[in-house]
């Protein structure tokens, strides 16, 4: 089974790629982040432990998680980030081995049914080496924007989802809360480029899968 892992920096492009390989190669996609939004739903015990920690104002008033407030917590202080990825990484890592148990079970019970081309799943995982979870996959694929371009995109995405425009020193902060790009670069088994057009972009999608 060809398990490809998606990472890279904030505002690199990896949802981009995500899309491209759903879209044109029907590929499944399995985001870490959507399941980090799982495992904090109203209700859920991780949750619980966050409000435990810094009180009911970390809600909104429909009871789901301040997502804003929170990440002002955690790009400002190392340890709450620590704590908060104790907290998730173990649920998002549990939502991946189902996803790739469940695929192995189908492609076991069906030797010849159709089955994708190029490979069998794309785990999309920000922090695929900080959370330890390499082990999941067979090829790491790293996409890499210079800093100028993530500064520039993580602003814009910021602006979008929350009407808010981040200063430098806080786009700055929630760049550098990650591993830099040259230490991800160094261990990928591909690289992708995406400082120029989208078409050069996937060109080297394209070439990665069939290579």
């Amino acid at each position: 089974m060809r398990l490809i892992g998606l990472t890279g920096g904030i505002g690199t492009g990896k949802t981009t790629v995500s899309n491209y390989l759903a879209n044109t190669y029907q590929l499944p996609i399995w985001d870490a982040d959507l399941y980090a939004r799982e495992a904090v739903k109203p209700g859920s015990p991780i949750l619980q432990s966050i409000i435990q920690r810094y009180g009911n104002d970390i809600l909104l008033s429909d009871g789901n998680l301040n997502r804003q407030r929170l990440a002002s917590l955690i790009f400002s202080d190392s340890s709450a980030k620590t704590w908060l990825e104790q907290q998730i990484h173990p649920f998002v890592r549990n939502c991946f081995v189902n996803n790739i148990q469940q695929l192995n079970a189908k492609i076991l019970q069906n030797p010849d049914g159709n089955t994708p081309q190029y490979a069998d799943g794309v785990l999309v995982i920000p922090l695929l080496f900080e959370s330890k979870m390499t082990d999941l996959v067979t090829e790491i694929w790293v996409v890499y924007s210079p800093p100028e371009q993530q500064y520039s995109r993580l602003i814009q995405r910021e602006k979008m989802i929350s009407n808010r425009i981040l200063t430098f020193e806080e786009a700055q902060a929630r760049i550098q809360s990650q591993m830099s790009l040259e230490e991800k670069c160094q261990q990928a088994d591909v690289i992708l480029y995406n400082s120029s057009t989208l078409e050069e972009l996937f060109k080297q999608v394209d070439a990665a899968l069939q290579g």
